[in-house]
């Protein structure tokens, strides 16, 4: 057990004896490594950050008295570790299964359908004609030939920040430009 943990056990121990301000102590020390736990949690299952203070440290207070189910003689890292866990996954099936991802997080995974046919495609070259230069490459190499963010990057000489955002440019001015049906 390494000296942060040595202290937390201490307090917890001075706390179950009836030491308040231990338990006080012990909490905003606990704070940092509970929201930790609680963010790398949140973000496996698609949580974002502004989950994490809800399931964090008030949760572990507001909970049924958690140092009934401590074991003094054991680790104290672990056991706070579980429950940090416990409360994440509780807090995630209360608020519903649905993970909230920027489109640009996700777009690797997203490769653009083959086009059914050359007609469609040839649509899809003429409503492309409208965007210039790195932004028409960009959509063009990911929404018609299919390519990655990482390889269109690699393709045109590129980070793939300034792909993510040539490709988010180029389609809102796609949507612009199409939004009334017309040219």
């Amino acid at each position: 057990m390494d000296d942060r943990e040595s202290q937390w056990a201490a307090w917890m121990r001075a706390a179950d004896d009836g030491d308040e301000a231990a338990y006080r102590r012990l909490l905003e020390a606990l704070a940092p490594a509970v929201r930790a736990v609680v963010l790398r949690a949140l973000g496996r299952a698609g949580g974002g950050t502004a989950d994490a203070e809800a399931v964090g440290i008030a949760q572990l207070v507001r909970s049924d008295d958690p140092r009934a189910t401590w074991d003094r003689s054991a680790p104290i890292g672990p056991w706070i570790n579980a429950i940090a866990r416990y409360k994440t996954v509780d807090a995630l099936r209360r608020r519903g299964r649905r993970a909230e991802q920027p489109i640009d997080a996700v777009a690797e995974a997203l490769p653009a359908a083959p086009a059914a046919d050359g007609l469609a495609r040839r649509d899809a070259e003429r409503a492309l004609a409208v965007l210039e230069g790195r932004t028409h490459q960009v959509v063009r190499a990911i929404s018609l030939d299919g390519a990655g963010i990482g390889e269109t990057a690699r393709r045109l000489g590129i980070s793939e920040g300034a792909v993510r955002v040539a490709l988010h440019r180029g389609l809102k001015a796609l949507a612009r430009r199409f939004a009334g049906g017309g040219e």
